[in-house]
């Protein structure tokens, strides 16, 4: 392990979460749906939740594809870095939108997100490259870890600007503040030329020969490896779970519960704080017992949290909740990783993990679309988070009775 292209990789995932907070979780979310939409009936709530739900579809659609072009070319590490200029480039331009502008911010959430999420496709399908196999739980928990302090900072930063009202100043902060954090990794992490003696070809045959390798993935760990499909139809489930409270956790706290901006940015930075004490936690055991453990232990904090938060009535509550959630978020997302990358044949690690970012994505098409539709429909958040508590549980059902693989040697 070279510990400077661990750090970089670490890095990358600083950079990445002042999108996750500022853009999908705190403050974008609240402005969308109440200043450009207008939440009135949870009209906000709904355009939002199509907004996620879209974005994930095409992510959803085309990453094992992509992931499938980049091993196969060796262009891995251009593709991270033109989705990382492209998510600048759209989070920047949330700076002209205004008040009933919902068409154009709609787009330009769905451009954002889609280069957002896309590109970390590549970004994680470095972690089996770069780590040896009985370190990844670690590292994996390192990452997340080390993103959920950028996300604190960034909320820091934008705070103040919120406050004074400079909305368009806070969308150009976190642009800057993906860029400048993203270039370690644009610099350090390794380059993957074809192999020796391979001509290179033309995009359209990397492109005919990625798919046919994305599909070969998803054939194998879809129909001919019974524990990958059951591990991917759990993570389908939980998984949604987990995107739909990050991307409504902020307008349930402002609509149900009666937030502020600077109530919400705390919220928040408490929840990251008890992130990253989770991840860091559970780091050592995610190695020593093996992440499918950590995952089953996790699910059960999240079905309790989400129980919890639909009879919670006053902010003191909400904040212990929250709490609660934050100790599981990190943990859930750093085992999970590190279980899939022990289903990945060496040289194919972007092809596989674009079936996961697939499976992820997938999974947050629903949850949004569901949560948004009964809030609309009930006039009440409530009944939508415990819709919500339903999917850690089939999660957990699903994951129960898989076996964990082994070495690499054993696949």
């Amino acid at each position: 392990m070279k510990k400077s292209v661990i750090a970089s990789w670490c890095l990358y995932d600083f950079a990445g979460a002042s999108y996750a907070a500022v853009i999908t979780a705190v403050i974008f979310p609240v402005y969308y749906a109440n200043h450009i939409v207008g939440n009135a009936a949870g009209l906000g709530d709904l355009w939002w939740g199509r907004a996620i739900s879209l974005s994930m579809l095409i992510v959803a659609v085309t990453s094992p594809f992509m992931g499938g072009i980049a091993d196969r070319s060796g262009t891995r590490k251009m593709f991270l870095v033109a989705y990382t200029l492209a998510t600048v480039v759209c989070v920047s331009m949330f700076s002209f939108l205004k008040a009933g502008a919902v068409l154009e911010g709609f787009w330009l959430m769905v451009a954002a997100n889609v280069a957002k999420e896309g590109g970390f496709v590549f970004y994680n399908s470095y972690l089996p490259d770069i780590v040896p196999w009985q370190f990844r739980g670690r590292v994996s928990a390192w990452g997340y870890g080390i993103g959920y302090v950028g996300a604190a900072a960034s909320l820091l930063i934008a705070l103040p600007l919120v406050k004074t009202g400079h909305l368009s100043w806070v969308w150009l902060s976190v642009s800057a503040f993906f860029l400048f954090f993203s270039l370690p990794a644009f610099f350090m992490l390794p380059s993957r030329e074809p192999a020796a003696g391979q001509k290179r070809k033309s995009g359209f045959r990397y492109a005919v020969e990625g798919t046919k390798s994305a599909l070969r993935a998803l054939k194998w760990l879809w129909l001919e490896n019974r524990d990958a499909r059951g591990f991917l139809i759990a993570y389908l489930f939980y998984q949604d779970g987990v995107n739909t409270v990050i991307i409504f956790s902020s307008i349930f706290a402002t609509v149900s519960l009666g937030f502020g901006p600077s109530g919400l940015v705390a919220l928040y930075l408490i929840v990251q704080m008890t992130a990253l004490l989770g991840a860091l936690m559970m780091a050592g055991p995610t190695d020593a017992w093996g992440p499918k453990k950590v995952i089953m232990l996790t699910l059960v904090l999240w079905v309790a949290v989400a129980a919890a938060a639909v009879f919670v009535r006053q902010k003191g509550q909400f904040l212990v909740v929250a709490s609660v959630a934050g100790l599981g978020l990190g943990s859930i997302q750093a085992a999970s990783r590190a279980l899939f990358s022990r289903f990945i044949p060496p040289g194919r690690e972007s092809e596989y993990f674009g079936v996961y970012s697939m499976i992820g994505k997938t999974s947050a098409i629903a949850g949004p679309l569901i949560f948004g539709l009964i809030s609309h429909l009930t006039g009440s958040e409530r009944p939508a988070v415990a819709a919500v508590g339903a999917l850690f549980i089939l999660g957990l059902a699903f994951i129960a009775p898989l076996r964990q693989p082994g070495p690499p040697s054993s696949l």
